[in-house]
């Protein structure tokens, strides 16, 4: 046999386990793209306890029905997952939300958060996570290396979002929006509605102009920090943890201009009180705890509650752990009655922190548990109704363009 044809068989089989290989990592990849982001997220946002195991009062059963129910943190919009339909893991999607009967929910884009996160001290310059979950997620490429353009991206997402839900979601950006939604709702329709906010002004990339593209984007609250200092601000988790620099200072006028809303949620105790010093106009923590009942560096002194209530400010408690020191809606009830009995109940909220890598005692489709637990705290109806929603809506109504 010719020398030729001993190694053709050797090409043919050569070139069969290259195409072989090229097939496994080419289904790799794509599992990779598939799968990967969905395993994360179900393992990142967990629900300690099925909502279905839980029992309320009669009485919580009817007041949850009529009320107007507001939640000012959530970071959903960080995970791919379509939000028109029920998910199986994570802690909102519309079916929940109306389940749960709230009215407005606040979703805040999340830019950067660094490998490792803690909240006692971490850098700027380690290693982000965002951006490997962007890539594995498919955002925009332009979005895999500018953190402007993942709040724009994440922004689209909502927008699409209520686009397709044929008026069943509606984004808020001012106050007309907003007395909207309530009249609907109150009417008795299933609506939704939503707000954009920013989790760290770092996403504003150092410059001060691009603020107003985030407004033309919907944005409406800002945060001035997440778990590390930026060009704007000093972070309670931080390296520094300093207060508000020069361009900080510039961007509070700025956002206080434009009619939009300061979140301190992460921001260190130094930059609270520049920005107590600075601003001119209520400001809120969008999810927290409090010194007060769980002490650590994540949560607010009394010292900074009573001067941002008395600043005409509100306060979301969060219900994760870190933030309550406890497991169930009877511990975030707890919280919620200390910062009441410090700061009036008219400056307490709800601060959930759903979909923001943190585990829950229920989804947003179990909120009746914070309703029950509040009356079981001694709360009456109408502080109850307050702390749900009533002082969000107020606050949106009086500060919102």
């Amino acid at each position: 046999m010719p020398a030729a044809m001993t190694i053709r068989p050797h090409r043919s089989l050569s070139a069969k386990l290259l195409y072989a290989l090229a097939i496994i990592s080419a289904l790799a990849v794509i599992a990779f793209f598939a799968a990967f982001p969905r395993f994360l997220e179900s393992q990142m946002s967990k629900v300690r306890k099925p909502s279905a195991s839980f029992s309320s009062s009669a009485h919580a059963a009817e007041l949850h029905r009529k009320l107007l129910i507001a939640d000012l943190h959530a970071d959903s919009l960080l995970f791919g997952r379509d939000l028109s339909r029920r998910s199986r893991f994570g802690h909102i999607d519309l079916p929940r939300l109306r389940e749960g009967n709230v009215t407005l929910q606040v979703f805040t884009a999340v830019t950067k958060a660094p490998l490792g996160i803690n909240i006692e001290r971490n850098s700027s310059n380690a290693t982000d996570i965002i951006t490997f979950l962007a890539v594995a997620e498919c955002w925009p490429i332009r979005s895999w290396s500018s953190l402007q353009e993942r709040a724009l991206s994440q922004a689209a997402r909502l927008n699409q979002l209520a686009q397709r839900s044929n008026r069943s979601f509606v984004i808020v950006h001012n106050r007309a929006d907003l007395d909207e939604l309530v009249r609907r709702k109150t009417a008795g329709e299933n609506v939704v509605g939503g707000l954009l906010g920013i989790e760290g002004a770092h996403a504003l990339e150092g410059k001060l102009e691009n603020l107003a593209e985030l407004k033309n984007a919907g944005y409406r609250m800002i945060g001035l920090a997440h778990f590390f200092d930026n060009q704007s601000a000093g972070s309670a988790h931080g390296v520094d943890k300093g207060g508000l620099t020069p361009q900080g200072v510039a961007l509070i006028k700025m956002i206080e201009e434009n009619h939009m809303i300061v979140d301190l949620a992460h921001a260190s105790p130094k930059t609270i009180d520049d920005v107590l010093a600075w601003s001119h106009r209520p400001m809120l923590v969008s999810h927290t705890g409090v010194k007060g009942t769980c002490d650590n560096r994540r949560n607010l002194s009394d010292d900074h509650l009573k001067q941002i209530a008395a600043r005409g400010g509100i306060i979301g408690i969060g219900y994760w752990e870190t933030a309550v020191c406890g497991k169930d809606a009877k511990a975030i009830a707890k919280t919620m009655h200390y910062t009441a009995n410090l700061i009036g109940a008219d400056h307490v909220a709800l601060g959930s922190d759903f979909d923001g890598a943190v585990t829950t005692p229920f989804d947003t489709a179990g909120l009746i548990q914070i309703t029950d637990a509040l009356i079981q705290e001694g709360f009456t109806d109408e502080q109850v109704g307050q702390i749900m929603g009533g002082n969000v809506l107020r606050f949106l109504k009086e500060n919102l363009p």
